[in-house]
């Protein structure tokens, strides 16, 4: 018994000891502790290469894309789409390809540097003269008389082609006729690479009259021109496909633009450019 009572605070310590190690735990993590960081986006440059009428209206575009991909940087190429599909046949390196006809895109297709097409917006075509008239144009019919100067896009280039398209039907009317065609022909100076060169010899005067998109009366340069609008009968409506090129490096982020294009938000920013959208 004297052993026992010797050893009891001994047993007591080793007791409270065990008791002790087994109430503790770990700490419960703090709510106020910093959760891991959310990884950020990888830069990605996309290039586009684009037909010269959709300058202004995809550089506001580029604006706006990157205000909601900040990840992404949009450069362009901005030229005749003949000149554009010369170039990605030749090996250049694009992301997107968006023409502003379909026969380019359907040759850009048929060599194989473009996946699958689609339309994304519409444009139709007018006159426009430099703001002092020199020619004194007041009518279409203006356009037949003798002296008067008239550029043109070549024949190769989607503004060149539709103006022969637009000639070509008032030629068929009893309201102009053939010689009208023939007449007008006859006053091409200058058949220009892009609908861009077109503009700026009208607005600085170089030339008494021009055929560009409703689209190239932009802000810029309306203030130095004077427009004739050309009847629904005898205009063309151009169609603009895009596709994203198969030697794209973001192929992802290339159809997510295209996504953006044809979204709401995209067709809005196309309409203040005056573009028609598609339904």
């Amino acid at each position: 018994m004297k052993l026992f009572r010797s050893a009891l605070p001994l047993l007591l310590l080793v007791l409270l000891i065990i008791v002790s190690a087994c109430g503790e735990s770990a700490p419960a993590p703090s709510s106020n502790a910093p959760s891991s960081p959310k990884a950020t986006p990888a830069q990605v440059s996309l290039k586009i290469f684009a037909a010269s009428s959709l300058t202004e209206s995809f550089n506001s575009l580029k604006t706006s894309y990157h205000n909601a991909h900040p990840n992404v940087d949009i450069t362009y190429n901005f030229n005749g789409s003949q000149a554009l599909v010369q170039q990605l046949t030749n090996g250049a390196n694009a992301d997107i390809f968006a023409s502003a006809d379909q026969t380019n895109m359907q040759k850009a297709a048929k060599a194989d540097v473009v996946g699958e097409s689609k339309v994304f917006a519409k444009n139709k075509l007018v006159i426009i003269l430099p703001k002092s008239n020199p020619g004194h144009i007041t009518s279409l019919k203006d356009l037949s008389k003798s002296g008067i100067k008239l550029v043109v896009g070549a024949p190769a280039v989607p503004i060149g082609k539709y103006g022969l398209q637009v000639l070509d039907k008032m030629g068929t009317s009893p309201e102009y006729g053939t010689n009208y065609e023939r007449s007008v022909k006859a006053n091409i100076v200058s058949q220009e690479q892009n609908v861009k060169a077109v503009v700026q010899k009208v607005q600085l005067g170089e030339a008494d009259a021009g055929i560009v998109y409703q689209t190239d009366v932009t802000a810029a340069v309306e203030n130095k021109l004077t427009t004739l609008t050309i009847p629904d009968q005898f205009n063309v409506i151009a169609s603009y496909p895009i596709a994203i090129t198969k030697n794209s490096a973001q192929a992802t982020e290339a159809q997510n633009f295209l996504t953006y294009l044809l979204s709401p938000e995209g067709q809005a920013t196309l309409a203040k450019y005056h573009f028609i959208g598609i339904k």
